[in-house]
């Protein structure tokens, strides 16, 4: 494996995608980065064991649960089918991973937008934030690595004009 994101920490990771791997992901140039560079997060600070790319509804799965993952740099998620356990992270633009849900998919998937012309559900970091507030400890996915959580002042910036 070439460098990979489990031996470096994640602010220091994303400085170029080029030559960066994780198990069973590569990081091209395309709409697959950021997705990929989430499942390898996520495996490294859940213990998840990640699915062969691009399998249909759970990318993993952790003690006996299989699980979603999503990440962003935007105000919402896409989802296009209920999981059984949902993990949202956001990735800040200097490298920054933080949790905005962990927890069982029905609540999220029953408040998700009703799905748009390309059969997906969005789903905003806001109110999956708030979500996680009321998820009981006994149904979040264990963190192997400590994580911080999701703050709005996190999140980014958009340019203006």
């Amino acid at each position: 494996m070439s460098r990979s994101c489990y031996e470096k920490s994640d602010r220091n990771c994303f400085g170029g995608a080029d030559g960066l791997s994780g198990p069973g992901r590569h990081f091209t140039l395309d709409g697959h980065l950021v997705g990929s560079i989430g499942e390898v997060m996520a495996a490294y600070y859940y213990g998840i064991e990640l699915y062969k790319a691009s399998a249909q509804v759970h990318d993993g799965i952790v003690d006996g649960r299989e699980v979603q993952i999503k990440i962003t740099q935007q105000d919402d998620i896409v989802i296009n089918e209920e999981p059984e356990y949902l993990l949202a992270l956001y990735l800040t633009k200097k490298g920054g991973v933080y949790e905005v849900y962990n927890g069982r998919g029905k609540e999220p998937w029953d408040t998700a937008s009703k799905r748009d012309s390309h059969n997906n559900r969005h789903m905003r970091v806001n109110k999956l934030m708030e979500l996680d507030q009321d998820v009981k400890p006994a149904d979040r996915i264990e963190a192997k690595h400590p994580i911080e959580k999701m703050k709005k002042e996190y999140k980014n910036r958009k340019r203006q004009g």
